[in-house]
């Protein structure tokens, strides 16, 4: 007998009353109608909020009034330089310090000339190491 070819039964088939097909599309169209109305709303509520926006007056606000000490630096290259400029003028220029006790301030270069001439100055040796008992 061939395997393809089924013995005809009427007893055996599919239940055509298990599923409710216009109660399916019912709910398929519904859910449709649904979604497209959600769509709208949100759509609405955009354009809604976007012409709330375009209304409103921006306020200026200045972060330097507002916040509290240590702020950003606006211009901190600008800043790091004018920091190094007044660096290099104090290590490689000539200022008083103090004028009437004749105290000066002279560049970094020329300190080392000096010192190099004049070399260290010592420390005088204690007396109690000076004087070593002797046993």
């Amino acid at each position: 007998m061939d395997e393809t070819k089924q013995p005809h039964n009427p007893g055996i088939g599919h239940e055509t009353t298990d599923v409710n097909v216009w109660a399916v599309g019912k709910f398929a169209i519904g859910l449709v109608i649904v979604c497209v109305v959600s769509i709208a709303l949100l759509f609405g509520l955009l354009k809604f909020f976007q012409s709330r926006e375009e209304t409103s007056v921006a306020n200026t606000v200045e972060p330097t009034k507002l916040f509290p000490e240590p702020q950003l630096q606006k211009t901190p290259i600008a800043d790091l330089k004018a920091i190094r400029a007044q660096e290099d003028k104090l290590l490689n220029g000539y200022a008083w310090v103090d004028q009437p006790k004749g105290v000066v301030r002279i560049p970094v270069e020329r300190a080392i000339e000096v010192l190099a001439k004049r070399g260290l100055p010592s420390r005088g040796v204690p007396a109690a190491i000076q004087e070593v008992p002797k046993k």
